[in-house]
């Protein structure tokens, strides 16, 4: 259920949530970390949950995304879980969609996607994930997945660039 989607598809308060991802993921680089950031937000548009990355400081599967499926599956209902959104810097991966899945969460959004950071790391003439890169549809198609939405990108691709040492 993955769509690309314009700038205009957001709300106001959507474009403040994905604009936070994109804060803690910058928060996650200055840390020496890998730049993701990722939110959690209820039916009634209340942040539960905030992360960024941490594979570098604490452990490599500390994606903010994985880490928000462990906090709700401990903290929220089933019902709860269903009715919030995920929103992101960067599009879920395998490990982090099927820990989604598993535990029951509802919409993901997404800033930049997979496929647009394969195409900057090939353009900066670097390899690609050490795993298979396959989108949140393809792991897990039952989820409302959307993104990219191309207001964030020139400020991620920057993120990442930086993060790899390449002019973006």
């Amino acid at each position: 259920m993955a769509s690309s989607q314009g700038s205009s598809d957001l709300t106001t308060q959507q474009r403040d949530h994905l604009r936070r991802c994109v804060e803690l993921a910058r928060e996650a680089l200055e840390a020496g970390d890998e730049p993701f950031g990722s939110i959690l937000v209820d039916d009634r548009g209340t942040v539960r949950y905030e992360e960024r990355n941490r594979v570098n400081s604490v452990d490599p599967t500390r994606h903010p995304e994985f880490d928000i499926a462990r906090w709700a599956g401990a903290n929220l209902t089933a019902r709860e879980r269903h009715g919030s959104t995920v929103y992101t810097s960067g599009e879920h991966c395998p490990m982090c969609s099927t820990a989604h899945a598993l535990v029951g969460l509802g919409p993901i959004r997404y800033a930049t996607s997979f496929q647009q950071l394969r195409d900057w790391r090939r353009e900066w003439g670097l390899t690609s994930s050490p795993t298979v890169d396959l989108p949140i549809a393809a792991v897990a198609p039952q989820i409302d997945a959307a993104g990219p939405f191309p207001e964030f990108t020139d400020e991620i691709r920057a993120l990442h660039a930086r993060l790899l040492g390449v002019e973006a």
